[in-house]
């Protein structure tokens, strides 16, 4: 293995090269996808740099290719501004994987960076805030100030699990708990903190609304995603991706809440409609029937509940659509009415819309691959 850059001189010079240094021809290996908080573009870790792309239109904006010691393991933007968290990656890392260096691409330094005792599983940026998930840890940071504000003792994550709200005002933070199943919700507004006991399986992907109010998880079965209140804890609503086991590979909401995207190593991604509003909460809380401690509305009553098994209770997607069975896609909804952007570690990009009302099949509006040799900058 090469080498692990520490020093700042070492990384300016090897994180801003001109657009000439760059081989457009040279393999591309995608370690890390993301979307930023608005979805308005995406970042990809590379194993030799990293790059930024406008959702729409669809543009490459931002590309730093590194000639040695350039592997990206994590890459989180804030907002749409220069501002990143990066963590290295792969077998030739641009950083050891225990490290987060936070770094302003208009200045092209490094502006701080923090260390830590074990592999970082994950990061997590909003406009106040940096959370690191390590293994068994949740370390939250003040933007700017390496002095942790906040650290939150979890059961093993090696998924890096953990969600955060991002509008104005105080965090809403979701995480494991202590127990497999079970999950943290931390409300920093509140300081309240309420631990669910979401699945009798170990947790396989999370998923929060904007405004911090819903959150939405999925077990390592893959069949089921729950959605519960953060004020309470009460189980909101419950889906099903469908009836065999798959690896839930995304979920997220709508900026409204009003709609769930689902990606499965199954080589579908499904839409719900979330049945929740401002007054749900506590009408649910009166009429549900209650399972497991938490309350579950669905619309169908006790009786039949009792009678029909699980399968036929949970509620099916709105629209779905096909992409190439197991591999890795995230999914965010766009600016456009009805519309969900699909991005994959093979380097494909689908813009796609639904139906709200007939559902069924997703029509295909858009697709690119970015990993394909281009040399536009």
């Amino acid at each position: 293995m090469a080498t692990v850059p520490d020093a700042d001189s070492n990384l300016r010079a090897k994180i801003s090269p001109t657009p000439e240094d760059s081989d457009p021809t040279r393999p591309l290996t995608i370690f890390n996808l993301s979307f930023n908080q608005d979805n308005a573009c995406f970042a990809v870790g590379t194993d030799f740099g990293f790059r930024v792309y406008a959702c729409d239109p669809f543009r490459l904006s931002l590309r730093r290719d590194f000639t040695t010691g350039g592997g990206v393991g994590f890459l989180r933007m804030l907002g749409s501004s220069q501002i990143f968290a990066v963590v290295g990656g792969g077998p030739d890392p641009i950083l050891p994987a225990n490290k987060v260096m936070i770094w302003d691409d208009r200045k092209s330094q490094s502006v701080y960076d923090m260390s830590f005792r074990s592999e970082v599983r994950g990061l997590k940026l909003r406009g106040d805030r940096v959370v690191v998930v390590l293994n068994q840890k949740i370390v939250v940071h003040a933007f700017f100030d390496k002095k942790p504000l906040h650290e939150i003792l979890t059961t093993e994550n090696p998924k890096g699990l953990c969600e955060v709200s991002q509008s104005p005002g105080p965090m809403v933070l979701a995480c494991p708990g202590l127990h497999k199943g079970e999950i943290r919700i931390q409300n920093y507004a509140l300081n309240r903190t309420k631990f669910i006991m979401a699945h009798e399986s170990s947790l396989a992907c999370f998923g929060l609304t904007h405004d911090g109010r819903y959150f939405a998880t999925a077990s390592s079965k893959g069949t089921l995603v729950r959605i519960y209140s953060t004020l309470n804890g009460t189980l909101l609503q419950e889906v099903r991706r469908g009836a065999e086991r798959a690896e839930i590979y995304s979920l997220a909401f709508s900026f409204t809440g009003q709609w769930l995207a689902v990606s499965s190593d199954k080589g579908t991604v499904h839409v719900f409609g979330v049945k929740v509003d401002s007054g749900s909460v506590e009408s649910d809380r009166s009429r549900g029937m209650s399972e497991g401690g938490v309350t579950n509305p669905s619309g169908i009553s006790s009786l039949i509940k009792g009678v029909l098994p699980k399968y036929f209770s949970s509620e099916w997607s709105v629209a779905k659509f096909h992409l190439p069975e197991g591999l890795q896609h995230i999914v965010a909804f766009g600016k456009q009415k009805n519309t969900i952007m699909i991005v994959g570690m093979d380097g494909s990009f689908y813009r796609c819309q639904f139906d709200p009302v007939n559902g069924g099949e997703m029509t295909q509006l858009e697709y690119h691959n970015f990993v394909k040799p281009d040399t536009t900058f």
